[in-house]
């Protein structure tokens, strides 16, 4: 650790060997507060490279519980850290790719910075968050939909949460959450809190051995595909890896306001916001929620295009079906029959 921070306080990069190094130490519990403060602030303050990015991860993913699954299957984990309190997106647009067909292990977290977070807006329907590795797999299996909730799921982060609370601002943590699912996803749909990290991102998913990965920044500061603006995509498949944008009335949608996109002001009302949206409610919730599980389908390969993906989310949405996977997630987490 004294190694590394003497390399970072002169803003020097650190090597592989050198980060991983660091990042041992702190995850199994051997770096004092002092120095893992300092070490989160000065990478910060040096800007982290995608080579620290990629040892980082690899030493998070070594020390995940790993969920045991059949076959491929993905992840619609962002970041959040964008402050707008907006619509759980990413949760609802899950339980629809589930319902298209995909494997769905959708890692998640209780709200950091925003009000409601996946977590919160699960456990408000009745679910069960903290699922061990064999019942949120049965869930997988059964329903298509699992939920992986991450403080259960990487136990060795705790070393950094106290420190992380007091610091106060986002540290190389913030971005490594939808880069670590224990399921092992190779195809994701990845909101970022800023467009700065889009590429860096896509590029450690690549050194990572992803398959299929869209990092998505909305202009309205968003980290979806947003209905309120124009959406930064970079997209990496088959190991190459090119930038483009999306608009809402590329897709036959009316674009929105901001504040059209917030679901509610609490768990409660956030959870009955999804349902109604799953159940098929119109509107620019349910604008959203197409477009990002479009992404999700597409990524999955369900749909050979985004066009295709969010026509096939519309028909979800249309049939309520994606409701009816939220609901057997809901009994099988609970150890009910679904």
């Amino acid at each position: 650790m004294k190694e590394a921070l003497a390399r970072l306080v002169e803003k020097q990069d650190l090597s592989d060997s050198e980060m991983t190094g660091a990042m041992t130490a702190i995850m199994d519990g051997q770096a004092a507060p002092a120095q893992i403060a300092a070490f989160l602030t000065a990478l910060r303050a040096k800007g982290e490279t995608v080579a620290e990015l990629v040892a980082a991860v690899r030493v998070l993913r070594a020390r995940a519980v790993a969920l045991p699954v059949k076959g491929p299957v993905i992840d619609t984990c962002g970041t959040g850290g964008d402050g707008l309190g907006l619509f759980n997106v990413s949760t609802a647009s899950a339980f629809v790719a589930a319902a298209a067909g995909a494997k769905v292990a959708k890692h998640g977290n209780r709200a950091a910075t925003g009000t409601v977070g996946g977590a919160d807006v699960l456990e408000a329907l009745g679910a069960r968050i903290e699922l061990p590795p064999e019942l949120a797999a049965r869930c997988l299996e059964r329903c298509g939909f699992t939920f992986l909730f991450a403080p259960l799921y990487h136990p060795a982060v705790r070393h950094v949460a106290a420190v992380r609370r007091e610091l106060g601002f986002r540290t190389l943590f913030n971005l490594t959450g939808p880069l670590c699912n224990p399921a092992g996803a190779r195809r994701q749909v990845i909101g970022l809190f800023s467009a700065d990290w889009m590429e860096p991102v896509a590029e450690t998913m690549r050194e990572l051995g992803s398959e299929h990965v869209l990092v998505v920044h909305g202009s309205d500061g968003s980290d979806e595909i947003t209905v309120a603006g124009t959406t930064s995509v970079v997209e990496l498949v088959g190991g190459e890896i090119r930038g483009f944008e999306i608009e809402p009335e590329q897709f036959g949608m009316r674009r929105c306001s901001v504040g059209d996109l917030r679901g509610g002001v609490d768990a409660a009302s956030c959870g009955a916001t999804l349902r109604e949206v799953l159940a098929g409610a119109v509107g620019p919730l349910s604008d959203a929620t197409a477009l990002n599980a479009g992404a999700a389908i597409h990524v999955a390969g369900i749909a050979a295009t985004l066009a295709g993906g969010v026509a096939r989310a519309r028909e979800i949405l249309r049939s309520g079906a994606a409701a009816g996977v939220l609901e057997a997630f809901v009994s099988l987490s609970r150890g009910e029959a679904a």
